[in-house]
């Protein structure tokens, strides 16, 4: 079974998706999914489906129903491959699940790696880690319960960290020499995240690599004025620091452009103003239950082939990383294929 957060909630058994009832009974799920096996007290449970003002003297009893709606609908036998457990546990209740099956909980790992290679001075690596990452994603996370007001905290948290993540694989692609493929998605994330200083500094660097100095320069008159006029602040140091190694024409600047085609999959449904993709259809072949993916093809059918490249991290004990992407068709996602 395999549960997946990051869009529309899904469950999906045997191939199969779950039918998961009302959107209370659906925000209950989402809710201890977002707080997996550990105890969420009945009063925060309460909290998080109502406001103190349209709580119904009914909620408690609403709340045990769709405990146990759940229930039938998703325990497994202790024998299962991922046993999943639905507990009272007081003071409320637990729900006990493998993270390898949440797909949210893969996109933590993956970005984790993705991090550390970017880190360790392997950009192409820490590309295609962070944007195998991010191809998990299938619009904003639990988009159906944000559409029925369940507006909580732990969502906002999560698509701040999306555009982080974006952002890792642009300093990634960006020291690899792919400024000419990743401008136009910088630039439209800084369109659409204008305050985002560690985006601007991106996108001034690629314009100024792709010959386009005054128009760097521009980025940072735009963004200076915005944090004056509404928070009365001041760019960063490191951002001053960058425009005058623009004007200086600063020789650490230059970097030789890669080889061949990349972009970053999937970039158009992070931008804030943007229409999201329509959640695609499951068919019938679509989620095999298996063991976990491997970062490089999450949740894909028939995926296109890529050219090769060495992993420059041999010590990894996950298997040898697949080469970066060239620029291909996305295709429909599908649950998790079998990770060795």
């Amino acid at each position: 079974m395999w549960f997946r957060m990051l869009g529309p909630l899904e469950v999906i058994s045997g191939g199969q998706p779950i039918s998961l009832g009302g959107s209370k009974q659906r925000a209950t799920l989402g809710y201890l999914l977002l707080h997996p096996n550990q105890t969420v007290p009945i009063s925060k449970l309460l909290k998080a489906l109502w406001s103190v003002e349209e709580a119904p003297m009914t909620a408690r009893k609403i709340l045990q129903n769709s405990i146990w709606s759940l229930r039938r609908k998703l325990v497994t036998g202790a024998a299962a491959e991922a046993p999943v457990a639905l507990r009272t546990q007081p003071p409320g209740y637990s729900l006990d699940v493998a993270l390898e099956r949440v797909d949210l909980h893969l996109f933590h790992r993956w970005v984790r790696d993705g991090r550390a290679r970017l880190e360790a001075g392997e950009p192409d690596a820490a590309a295609t880690l962070l944007s195998d990452a991010l191809e998990l994603w299938r619009g904003p996370a639990l988009a159906d319960l944000t559409e029925v007001g369940m507006l909580w905290p732990e969502l906002t948290t999560l698509q701040n960290m999306r555009l982080d993540v974006l952002e890792d694989v642009f300093e990634a692609q960006l020291a690899c020499g792919r400024h000419y493929a990743v401008l136009g998605e910088l630039e439209s994330l800084v369109e659409n995240e204008p305050l985002r200083e560690r985006a601007c500094g991106q996108l001034m660097r690629a314009l100024y690599r792709c010959g386009r100095q005054s128009d760097a320069l521009g980025v940072f008159s735009r963004l200076r004025a915005r944090l004056v006029d509404e928070l009365g602040l001041e760019p960063s140091r490191e951002l001053q620091q960058l425009q005058q190694a623009i004007l200086t024409h600063d020789l650490a600047l230059q970097l030789a452009p890669a080889p061949g085609p990349y972009s970053v999959q999937g970039t158009a449904a992070l931008l804030p103003g943007t229409t999201e993709a329509a959640p695609r259809p499951l068919g019938p072949r679509a989620v095999p239950d298996g063991p976990a993916p491997t970062p490089h093809q999450p949740f894909l059918q028939n995926p296109a082939p890529r050219p090769h490249h060495p992993d420059p991290a041999p010590a990894r004990t996950t298997p040898t990383r697949p080469p970066a992407r060239t620029t291909s068709t996305r295709r429909a996602p599908a649950p998790l294929p079998s990770r060795p």
